[in-house]
């Protein structure tokens, strides 16, 4: 699969996990603080970068869902293996990564980023992010390498 069809998918992922959130009845929908949302997003990117595994687990519950290119994780024991290598792949004090956008709509937050690592270069990396009640329900995530770009 090439790495634009592994986007189309997440984007196609994203749009069916978001249509499947909404009620048919708009008045049920409850009040959202985007506030919460962005402390959330911020803490996820913070722990993340840092590599503090138990401060992203807590971002998340047992009913969490995390979808990306190749794997679906549910639950918090596939999640945590999904940042156990990531932080593999990602170690902190030998990469860089910058984050170069963070949006927050309602309960829906967005980062956009990049990094770089001694053995490979991600230049586009994108997750979506559902929170309710101050946790992440659901996330997307895809992501180019340098070397997938040429």
């Amino acid at each position: 699969m090439t790495t634009y069809t592994n986007i189309i998918l997440a984007a196609s992922i994203l749009l069916f996990t978001l249509s499947s959130c909404t009620q048919e009845n708009s008045s049920e929908v409850p009040s959202v603080d985007p506030a919460v949302t962005q402390q959330v997003l911020d803490h996820h990117w913070k722990t993340f970068v840092e590599n503090d595994l138990e401060g992203v687990m807590a971002d998340y519950t047992e009913e969490s869902i995390l979808i990306t290119p190749d794997t679906t994780y549910r639950g918090l024991d596939a999640i945590r293996d999904n940042f156990i290598s990531a932080f593999e792949a990602f170690p902190a004090g030998e990469s860089t990564l910058t984050l170069k956008k963070s949006v927050v709509e309602q309960e829906v937050g967005y980062i956009l980023w990049e990094a770089s690592t001694e053995n490979f270069d991600l230049i586009f990396a994108t997750d979506t992010f559902i929170i309710r009640d101050g946790k992440i329900v659901r996330q997307t995530y895809g992501g180019i390498t340098a070397q997938e770009a040429e």
